[in-house]
């Protein structure tokens, strides 16, 4: 049986709202503790965490853990006939194919029941460990947001550098460039309009502006939002949701194009310059331009063939040969 009652249906409503533009379907796991779901988006690139802890809510009871596969969009449909004052209730027996959705208006005599099917999702549960990063900053909510919306309709990317300094964001496209820096600032009267940057080592990467607006969708949720970044971590921004929990945003970099074609040409190179080297050789009866000294008139008379050869290497300039192993190593 599963019984799990919200005072504020609002939250609820704003917590679908965060993830269905990410996630089509995914799984709601129960357990006693608390009401989870971790999914990933259709093109692998970025993770959804959520967790409301079960303290958080008015009524709880699970009494086994149980998977329930739901349609977000779905779901977030019926979450809007609920107004957000209302007392929000979701119903499960054990081995049922439906939950049930029960609206409760505190200040009329009114209780709506809704019912949606669950489906039958496989989907694996990724194990995110605990890491730590090398900067770590926390700002405004609203501010994340706006920067990421302006920054939008100049380019597809942004690039977010972290120094002690501040935090800078940055964008380019066929109209021009963009840069916003927001920093360091706290203050006593207005903690939610706080910049607070911890950072072991500056960071600098780049990530796909299209994400970034999905994910600020958890605005509301908090007023604070805070992002942490390592070189080889993905990204996670992180909303807390007070006295319940958190939802949470992974999001792998983007590698710049003109990097990779840089790297690979570099490979490539030593690969290119033996072929080049070898159809630079002279053809055996090139002349040389030296007139040999009578020792080496001598010499010719004995060994023509290895003085010509000896003379094309000087003629060309062909590398000599530890100088391409150099380059090949």
């Amino acid at each position: 049986m599963l019984e799990l009652r919200l005072l504020q249906g609002g939250l609820l409503k704003k917590v679908l709202e965060a993830m269905k533009d990410l996630v089509n379907d995914a799984n709601f796991d129960c357990s006693p503790t608390g009401f989870s779901l971790q999914a990933m988006d259709s093109s692998h690139v970025a993770l959804v965490s959520l967790l409301l802890r079960s303290e958080g809510f008015e009524h709880y009871r699970c009494d086994r853990n149980v998977s329930m596969g739901m349609n977000l969009n779905n779901m977030a449909k019926m979450l809007r006939c609920a107004g957000n004052d209302d007392i929000v209730t979701l119903k499960a027996d054990d081995g049922s194919d439906c939950i049930t959705f029960m609206f409760e208006n505190p200040s009329q005599d009114k209780i709506a029941d809704f019912e949606m099917k669950l489906m039958d999702i496989d989907s694996e549960h990724l194990g995110i460990p605990d890491a730590e990063y090398q900067s770590i900053v926390r700002m405004p909510a609203a501010e994340f947001a706006r920067i990421c919306r302006d920054l939008s309709t100049i380019g597809d990317t942004v690039l977010i550098s972290v120094s002690k300094e501040g935090v800078q964001f940055s964008t380019r496209g066929d109209m021009g460039t963009a840069n916003i820096v927001c920093r360091r600032n706290t203050t006593v009267d207005k903690p939610e309009e706080d910049v607070i940057i911890e950072m072991e080592e500056p960071v600098s990467l780049t990530f796909v502006l299209r994400y970034l607006n999905s994910f600020t969708k958890a605005t509301p949720l908090a007023t604070q939002v805070t992002i942490s970044m390592s070189s080889d971590l993905p990204m996670v921004i992180e909303y807390r949701i007070e006295g319940m929990g958190y939802i949470r945003y992974y999001l792998a970099p983007k590698i710049d194009e003109e990097e990779e074609e840089a790297a690979a040409e570099a490979i490539r190179r030593p690969e290119i310059e033996p072929k080049n080297t070898e159809k630079a050789k002279p053809k055996a009866d090139l002349k040389p331009k030296v007139k040999p000294k009578p020792e080496s008139e001598m010499k010719i008379d004995e060994d023509n063939e290895s003085v010509n050869e000896f003379n094309a290497e000087e003629e060309t300039n062909t590398p000599k040969e530890p100088k391409i192993e150099t380059m090949e190593l």
